[in-house]
């Protein structure tokens, strides 16, 4: 083969590369320079879009070993650059695709799902349902995003690994006025958790702000990242019916619902008032999970902790006051889920056959079932 038709199919390999970032490939992005092929030696030249990249190595790498593999190729040598300022903002131009800028793209019109997983009170593994979802949807092949609306007690960069040796989130990369979510299993991840870290610090500051600072953060959540195309957008919800679930209920009146509870009456009880209030809104309640179930001993035996039925009530609750809501699943007492909380790696993830991740997967199995209605919604195409 001669060193051209080396050079063209280089060219090809390294273009499919995807930008972990931005998950598009790196031909698409306009993120090649010169490629050039001489007696065996590729050299490849890749723009990366800032000084500093956090993806650099990755990219590097990645677009080394695709050079690499192609026939013909015996060394590659890999030149980093980095985009002009014209060149970022004819970047940033073709990501919002005609979208003006800070302007929320999960409108009704949207083809993103939207699902808030709401709670009436904490403590019941809202977070850790919400972040096991999210994996398990990805898992599917759905592209999803994941907002930590629970600005007060942030725990989804945590619970899933989004956190250097301090335990600190990482700050989203920014690319002009885009900001990009970090990324965990597949999912886009973003937290106020991730604005808060303060050097020297080996904590991440508390936040104690009121209504207005809490609609603003949510608002910006929604129009400043940049999550790209999604199929689901979850947003974990802090617990209860305070500023935040009315921000949601808002900016998002389209939105689903799920609603998680305990077994335990003191918590089921409170989380039929949370899907309440969601109705008020105009948003639709998709189901109820019950959490910290009974779990099944070594001996064969049961352990119902906190009791048994509260999610079938809350369910029953639910339908009584408005359209009928069903129990989606019931997740186990698990230590392998709250290990895996711990580490920062999933329980459908690390342990797939501990029955809190089998119940999860049967959930997110439903969930990715059921899909969006369209009726009512204008699409993005025009009959021909």
């Amino acid at each position: 083969m001669t060193d051209a038709a080396l050079t063209d199919a280089v060219r090809s390999a390294v273009a499919g590369v995807v930008d972990p970032e931005l998950r598009r490939p790196l031909g698409e992005l306009d993120m090649l320079r010169e490629i050039r092929v001489e007696g065996g030696l590729a050299r490849v030249g890749i723009a990366l879009t800032i000084v500093g990249c956090p993806a650099a190595d990755r990219i590097e790498r990645e677009v080394r070993a695709a050079a690499a593999g192609v026939d013909g190729i015996g060394s590659v040598d890999v030149e980093l650059g980095v985009m002009s300022p014209d060149e970022r903002r004819a970047l940033t131009e073709k990501l919002r695709n005609g979208r003006p800028a800070r302007q929320m793209p999960f409108g009704p019109d949207s083809l993103t799902r939207v699902i808030a997983v709401t709670s009436g009170k904490g403590g019941v593994g809202k977070s850790t349902m919400t972040a096991n979802l999210a994996v398990a949807l990805a898992r599917r092949g759905l592209r999803v995003g994941l907002i930590d609306a629970d600005v007060h007690g942030f725990s989804i960069p945590a619970l899933l690994g989004l956190v250097d040796d301090d335990g600190l989130p990482p700050a989203p990369t920014r690319i002009d006025d885009l900001m990009l979510p970090p990324v965990a299993y597949d999912v886009k991840v973003i937290s106020i958790g991730m604005f808060l870290r303060r050097p020297g610090e080996d904590a991440a500051g508390a936040v104690a702000w009121r209504g207005p600072m809490l609609h603003r953060t949510v608002q910006q959540f929604l129009t400043d990242v940049f999550f790209g195309d999604l199929d689901v957008l979850l947003l974990d919800m802090p617990p209860g019916t305070g500023d935040v679930a009315i921000s949601v209920g808002q900016l998002l009146p389209h939105a689903e619902v799920l609603v998680v509870t305990t077994p335990q009456s003191a918590a089921s009880d409170v989380a039929v008032r949370s899907g309440l209030v969601a109705r008020q809104t105009g948003q639709r309640i998709i189901g109820v999970v019950e959490t910290m179930s009974a779990m099944t001993l070594p001996d064969g035996s049961t352990l119902d902790l906190f009791g048994a039925g509260g999610g079938s009530e809350v369910a029953k609750a639910l339908s009584a006051a408005g359209d009928a809501v069903p129990l989606l699943g019931t997740v186990p007492l698990s230590p392998a889920l709250r290990t895996g909380g711990d580490a920062g790696v999933p329980v459908v993830v690390a342990d797939p056959a501990d029955p809190a991740a089998r119940a999860i997967v049967a959930v997110a199995a439903t969930l990715a079932g059921q899909g969006r209605g369209l009726a009512g919604r204008s699409l993005p195409f025009t009959p021909r």
